[in-house]
């Protein structure tokens, strides 16, 4: 009984935890809305629209591992916040990434943590069919946000369309092929309209 009890405590303080990442700002921001989003409000957004587009990834794809790879990509934000995915992130970042998503998946109980340790490396590594799938959603999500707030984060980050093509293009074309040809030609646009440097 107590050890039903004990479990039952640390899931609670790992919800608990997991709470912050309401508190962690992204570089984008709502539809409609001048405030930015969260990295919650955006693992909850990805999430469902990886849902939707299963039937479009590059290929058949376990939904159910996409959905908690997504779900759980970006805890380590708690940590170690947002880097916008221009920036050169190098190893000394990723490495703090690693450690949070091990310490905040390790807060649960009998090594529940352990597949979702495992699913955030795979993400990461980007190497599987349900990974890729998952990477084109997490980098198509704040591409149709700019598209849809006059390039808002590009212009203030000074972001240009080669930048956008080059770090969204091959990930989102490996895996979800169609959702890029979409998106291409809007970025195109998005260049001609002068959202872009």
């Amino acid at each position: 009984e107590m050890c039903i009890r004990d479990s039952l405590i640390q899931i609670i303080d790992f919800v608990k935890q997991i709470d912050e990442l309401k508190a962690v700002l992204r570089k984008t921001r709502p539809l409609g809305m001048e405030r930015y989003e969260n990295s919650a409000e955006h693992s909850w957004q990805v999430t469902l629209a990886a849902l939707m587009l299963k039937d479009y990834a590059a290929q058949p794809v376990d939904i159910n591992r996409v959905l908690r790879m997504l779900l759980i990509h970006d805890l380590c934000e708690i940590d170690t916040g947002d880097v916008i995915v221009y920036a050169a992130v190098g190893s000394a970042h990723e490495e703090a990434e690693a450690a949070a998503t091990q310490r905040i998946l390790g807060m649960l109980p009998n090594a529940m943590g352990d597949e979702y340790i495992a699913l955030w490396h795979e993400f990461e590594a980007s190497k599987s069919a349900d990974a890729r799938f998952a990477k084109a959603l997490d980098r198509a999500l704040p591409l149709i946000h700019n598209l849809n707030d006059q390039g808002h984060s590009w212009q203030s980050h000074g972001i240009t369309t080669d930048q956008v093509k080059a770090v969204n293009g091959s990930r989102i074309k490996q895996g979800c092929p169609q959702l890029w040809e979409l998106l291409e030609p809007l970025v195109d646009e998005a260049e001609l309209k002068g959202w872009l440097c």
